[in-house]
Parts: C-alpha cells; structure tokens; sequence
C-alpha cells in the first residue's frame, strides 16, 4: 500500500493550486498548519478504508483557485457538496463533471432567468464564469463523504473559522449571502462592514416541489456592486 505523504500535500496544495490565485498567501498560515494535516490525515484514513468523499482532492479548492482574491467581491455560502459521485467540482452549486445540471442550480438558474434575464440564459453547470469575476463560491464543508451528507460538517469548521476571519482582517464592503439555516451559522463571524444577506437554501424548492423565491438577490447583489464599484456580475 502506497503511503501518502501529507506535509508534501500541504505544500504543493499551497504552491501549485492556491498560490497562483493569490489565496495561499492569506490561507498559509492554515494550509501548512498541524489542523490542516490532520484534515488531510482524516481524508486520506477515511478513503483509504473504502469510505471516499467528494470532490477528488485536486478539486477541493477549486472555488478558490477560480476566483482571484485580488477581484473578491461577493462570498455565496452553501453548506456542502452534492454528495452523489462524480457531481461536485470543488466550487458550490457548480456540477461540471457532469452534463446535467442539479436541482438545486436549476433553481437557481430559474429564480435568474425570473428575476435577471427574462429572455433566457445558458444553463452551463460550470459556474467557473461566475467565480472568475470575483464570486467565490463557498462550501462550508469543502467535502462530504460519498452518499453520505453531512459526514464532514466538524472536519472542516477550524478551516471556515480560519477563513472567516481571515476575511474580516483583511476586506470590508464584502456581500455574503447565506444560503440556508446551516450557512446562516457563519454570518456572526462576517463584521458589520460588510453586506449580510439571507435566503432560503434552493433545495427546499427541490424538496417541497416549488419555486425558489431568492428575494432578488442576485438583482440586489449588482445593485450594490454598480453603485459602490461601478460593475456587476454576469451570472
């Protein structure tokens, strides 16, 4: 059995896959960390007994690798990955290993294509395009195992704390929205100098077989972005 060696994982998730995005500066001090290796130490056991998780390792950050912390501008939090194989690629809601688009995106594309754009839009799963203007797309758990939902909640709450506060030293005038009661969790570490806004997760549409009502947000998001950056998003 091949043994993995953990304080090279670290590194080389630190200088080849959040490095170049300009998180890794932020994020070293976690990343190169003993919390982190046993993050790690705990994926690798886990895996390594037959009990995967999702996404693949090199997909994990993902969310941050796509959005450049220099163009940070709004922080959507979701609380885990899809927990089916093959589906989750590392940035929330996104589902570009697969062609189909998961019902929790198709509501939110519907809530876009009813709030944003009336005419229509392209349902593509990979929402890279929106990360890669400054949204990073954030799981609070940034793995779950396989078939299992909510097996790694605890595992990653060092991390998101070490996030969260990281964000509060360092931006202000952030838009967070909070997607769910789980995420809402989070919003009492976000400083009052930024924007906190709350939805309802758009899986409850999913599950109780009904719209997703955002409340606007994506149209309030560009609204406050056009009035203090002059700019927007094209989701």
């Amino acid at each position: 059995m091949t043994t993995v060696n953990i304080p090279i994982m670290q590194q080389t998730l630190y200088d080849k896959y959040l490095k170049p995005s300009g998180w890794g500066d932020k994020l070293k001090t976690f990343l190169l960390s003993e919390d982190f290796k046993s993050v790690l130490e705990y994926l690798v056991a886990e895996s390594g007994s037959g009990k995967k998780f999702t996404p693949v390792l090199k997909q994990v950050f993902r969310g941050f690798q796509e959005c450049p912390y220099e163009e940070l501008k709004v922080i959507i939090v979701n609380t885990e990955p899809y927990c089916g194989a093959g589906i989750a690629d590392g940035i929330a809601f996104s589902c570009a290993n697969t062609d189909k688009v998961q019902s929790s995106l198709q509501h939110i594309f519907k809530e876009l294509e009813r709030t944003v754009y009336p005419d229509g839009m392209r349902w593509d799963p990979d929402l890279k395009r929106w990360s890669n203007q400054g949204v990073l797309m954030l799981n609070t758990s940034l793995t779950t195992q396989i078939g299992n939902p909510g097996t790694h909640a605890e595992l990653w709450k060092p991390f998101m704390a070490f996030l969260f506060d990281m964000l509060a030293h360092y931006n202000s005038g952030l838009i967070y929205v909070f997607m769910g009661k789980d995420a809402k969790e989070w919003a009492k570490m976000v400083p009052v100098n930024n924007y906190k806004m709350f939805t309802i997760h758009p899986a409850f549409a999913a599950y109780t077989d009904s719209e997703w009502n955002s409340g606007g947000v994506f149209n309030q998001i560009n609204k406050i972005l056009n009035q203090n950056q002059n700019t927007e998003i094209t989701w």
